[in-house]
């Protein structure tokens, strides 16, 4: 049990973020209106899963420093739950755009670098199946997935800032929580991140465990 805490935690934490961002009070804003809701879960995934790349990087690090093939091995599992959460993240994004925007995919700078960005991560799967050698393909992949997040986060926080974007905190727009969003909001929003990202390390700790069993046995 002492090893499993956490995950209890993001049960708990799930739960009341369902519970709350679901039926809880929140800020009754023009073009928004109910909809503001989906911050607790669109935006929280986002953060899951830069996080979950982040550590996937960090894995691909210690490949080419070690040579270990786990490593590499976990750093693909964490790059897959990344995928996940970065695909529910675009399907809760489009669903709130055609509310508030009028369609699920306008022509906005952020959702096209978002697009980019999914592609290259997807692009990085493609890759890695390209190979049967193994210490060539962790080799050449570790380099591509370390390059990924290196260019990922500029493309989703830094080009949409030097242009015209409906997204908040871009393209001179205000930040989402300057005027949005209130401290009943942020009770659930906070720990609406933590849920989440400890629900994709959980998932991807599932993965790790299948994947080195299946080693186990074509050995």
């Amino acid at each position: 049990m002492n090893k499993n805490w956490w995950k209890a935690l993001a049960v708990v934490i799930l739960s009341y973020v369902v519970l709350r961002g679901l039926l809880g009070v929140v800020p009754r804003q023009p073009i928004l209106n109910e909809s503001i809701r989906n911050v607790y879960f669109h935006v929280s995934l986002w953060f899951g899963m830069l996080t979950l790349m982040l550590t996937s990087a960090i894995y691909s690090i210690r490949y080419l420093r070690k040579g270990s093939l786990d490593d590499d091995l976990v750093a693909v599992e964490f790059a897959n739950t990344a995928i996940l959460f970065g695909l529910l993240g675009c399907a809760t994004g489009s669903l709130w755009a055609n509310f508030t925007w009028g369609e699920p995919w306008p022509n906005d700078p952020k959702l096209n670098c978002v697009a980019v960005g999914m592609l290259m991560y997807l692009a990085y799967l493609i890759l890695r199946g390209s190979f049967d050698d193994e210490q060539r393909r962790a080799r050449i992949s570790a380099v591509y997935n370390i390059f990924a997040f290196a260019v990922f986060v500029p493309l989703i926080f830094i080009v949409p800032r030097l242009t015209d974007s409906l997204h908040p905190g871009n393209g001179g727009n205000p930040a989402f929580g300057k005027y949005d969003m209130d401290n009943n909001m942020r009770m659930v929003f906070y720990p609406a991140i933590i849920g989440f990202t400890l629900l994709g390390v959980w998932i991807t700790e599932l993965r790790v465990r299948m994947r080195r069993v299946k080693v186990v046995l074509d050995d």
